[in-house]
């Protein structure tokens, strides 16, 4: 097995009940795959953002849910806001992210490594205007508007992964030791213990 920084064919629309290799799934024969991989309408609606205590729904469009971009090294997400929702610190561990706000206002928030500081930077990005998260650092996006919010971010990487912050300290499987967070976070057991009460399931 070996991998090719670039696409070595016109395309390779994934075979999703194959096994992943070392640069996304198996083709499809092309014989077999229809013109429905150059386009699709799945963030063309978004989710509801009432649907979680977040106040946000992420609707995603990566390999998984659009087997046309098997190996071409990018994907969307649309994330639809309630008034006051948020999209939580999270960091993509595989992709570089741009972004579009294309209704309302949203205040996006980027953390710096130990290099910067752990630097925050931070703006409100309003309707028609972009931002670009640096591959790997934390981030969130939270609507500072009266009304709802929407935005559509491309990441470079057919599945950039993701991980949330609170949930991946607070309802990781199994959990991570109590006594390990109460040093590192310098708060009561009991406070860990909440945490962890309040992640258990996801989000």
């Amino acid at each position: 097995m070996a991998s090719d920084p670039d696409p070595l064919q016109d395309f390779c629309v994934a075979d999703l009940n194959g096994k992943p290799s070392v640069n996304g799934y198996p083709c499809q024969p092309s014989s077999s795959a229809g013109d429905e991989f150059l386009f699709s309408t799945k963030i063309a609606s978004g989710g509801d953002p009432l649907a979680n205590p977040n106040g946000s729904n992420v609707t995603e469009l990566d390999v998984n849910e659009w087997p046309g971009l098997n190996t071409l090294g990018v994907s969307m997400n649309r994330v639809d806001f309630a008034p006051g929702g948020t999209n939580p610190p999270h960091v993509h561990p595989r992709g570089t992210e741009v972004g579009m706000v294309t209704r309302g206002e949203l205040l996006v928030g980027i953390i710096g490594t130990l290099d910067s500081g752990n630097r925050y930077y931070s703006k409100v990005v309003r309707a028609g205007e972009t931002f670009v998260i640096p591959r790997g650092l934390m981030h969130f996006q939270f609507n500072v508007g009266k009304e709802p919010a929407t935005m559509v971010v491309s990441l470079n990487s057919q599945n950039p992964g993701i991980i949330f912050v609170p949930l991946t300290l607070f309802g990781s499987s199994p959990p991570i030791p109590t006594p390990v967070l109460v040093k590192a976070l310098r708060v009561d057991a009991g406070v860990v213990e909440l945490l962890k009460s309040k992640f258990t399931g996801g989000y």
